[in-house]
């Protein structure tokens, strides 16, 4: 079989779950990377686009890169994804990076 006949092999897309529990506890699944995070602002991208959690004292609990799941700990105040089409921008310290 000559290597162009093969059919490209299609991979499901990953399954993105948000889970938060008492607005300390945050795990979400299908993460592709983490762009930055602080004590105040994490950016995600997902399979389902970028996603920014805001809130205080945030840590990174567990990061597992494999499976695209991240866990964080901390007081959330705000979850949104960005949306391209109306110009969102993350306002943290590292989205001046981006800028």
């Amino acid at each position: 079989m000559n290597y162009y006949d093969k059919e490209p092999t299609v991979r499901p897309q990953a399954e993105h779950h948000v889970k938060m529990s008492n607005r300390r506890n945050l795990e979400i699944t299908g993460v592709k990377e983490v762009d930055s995070f602080d004590n105040e602002e994490f950016l995600l991208q997902t399979v389902m686009g970028y996603l920014i959690v805001r809130g205080e004292n945030l840590q990174m609990k567990n990061l597992d890169v494999d499976e695209g799941v991240v866990s964080i700990k901390g007081k959330i105040f705000e979850l949104s994804y960005l949306d391209e089409h109306h110009g969102e921008k993350a306002k943290g310290f590292f989205s001046k990076l981006f800028k």
